[in-house]
């Protein structure tokens, strides 16, 4: 399906290839409908995904199938200890024309794609994952000086487990800040493992099909940004937003109690964002308080900080966003009455 700006795409024909693309996909990966649907949230927004979950879930597989349902290349990176920021970004390298005459030219990195695993990255060292940062917000690299840019479309899917943590490096804020999505990828429940285990050993082969291209995609984008959003469900989001902080007037019991640092401005932009998404996909041209309320756990859960009794008493972020989504939408219908 081909857009252009004279022939912009409706949200019907939005809705339509959202859900060809969560098919194709399909088409391989059993369940996992909600993080499918999170990553092409993100995808649509120009955000950037963390998936955690254990290993052997399928998540290289789940990329890797969406880029070819979307026609984008595909590169992975596997973070060791012993990765190196040029082996992400790229380095210049000496060479030698026909004539003899030698120079420098920039050979890029495997940051220099459409869609990027980044599979492990909190088993690269600090210094590594720092050359992330400039990719993921300006899409841009810098070497030796000289800024190359990343051709969009352009997105970072960096996985990590959960529960090997040793000889690991926890991500720091301000790069989980980068991540519109946290989502979690759970194990699957028994139909969904029956069919995964007969389907991988059965010597089936599935094929994927491109069901849209980056035009599409392009146009997806701008037709989610011109979705409009009231000025009380703004302030709801705003609201929300602050509700997680622990000094805030609009700070619910948990936040008082258990968080250290609340989301940054950046967590109020990923969720009025995707709220715009979630908006077309209910068939509505408009943000409801239900939009805002359906991605805040994804937007904010990784932009909490904890402090020492939340590890104590065993408080996770995504209960305390809860907590403050319940009480703003009681506000907000209070406030509208």
């Amino acid at each position: 399906m081909m857009n252009t700006e004279e022939n912009p795409l409706t949200a019907e024909e939005f809705r339509n290839l959202f859900s060809a693309i969560r098919s194709e996909v399909q088409k391989l990966i059993v369940g996992q409908t909600e993080i499918i649907d999170g990553i092409l949230m993100c995808l649509v927004t120009s955000g950037h995904v963390l998936l955690e979950g254990v290993p052997g879930l399928g998540k290289t597989m789940l990329v890797r199938t969406l880029a070819s349902a979307l026609s984008l290349t595909f590169n992975r990176i596997q973070f060791t200890p012993d990765l190196m920021p040029a082996d992400i970004t790229g380095t210049n390298i000496l060479s030698e024309d026909e004539s003899g005459v030698k120079r420098f030219n920039f050979q890029p990195g495997p940051i220099f794609g459409q869609l990027i695993l980044a599979d492990e990255i909190n088993r690269a060292t600090p210094k590594t994952q720092s050359a992330m940062l400039e990719a993921m917000q300006e899409g841009s690299v810098t070497v030796a000086g000289t800024t190359y840019q990343i051709a969009p479309p352009f997105c970072v899917l960096a996985t990590q487990n959960p529960i090997d943590m040793e000889g690991t490096y926890p991500l720091p804020e301000a790069q989980l800040d980068r991540f519109m999505f946290k989502l979690f990828v759970g194990s699957p429940n028994l139909p969904e493992l029956g069919a995964i285990i007969g389907r991988t050993t059965s010597g089936e082969f599935r094929s994927i099909t491109s069901v849209a291209t980056e035009a599409d995609l392009g146009a997806m984008r701008k037709l989610a940004e011109g979705v409009p959003i009231a000025s009380h469900v703004l302030e709801h989001a705003s609201r929300l937003l602050l509700a997680t902080h622990p000094s805030s007037e609009f700070s619910c019991a948990s936040a008082k109690r258990y968080v250290q640092f609340g989301p940054s401005v950046r967590g109020g932009q990923a969720l009025v964002r995707a709220a715009k998404v979630m908006a077309l996909l209910n068939g509505r041209f408009n943000v409801s308080y239900d939009d805002i309320n359906a991605v805040a756990p994804a937007s904010l859960r990784h932009r909490i900080l904890l402090n020492f009794d939340a590890e104590t008493d065993g408080v996770g972020t995504h209960a305390i966003v809860l907590e403050a989504v319940k009480e703003q939408t009681q506000l907000s219908k209070r406030v509208a009455i």
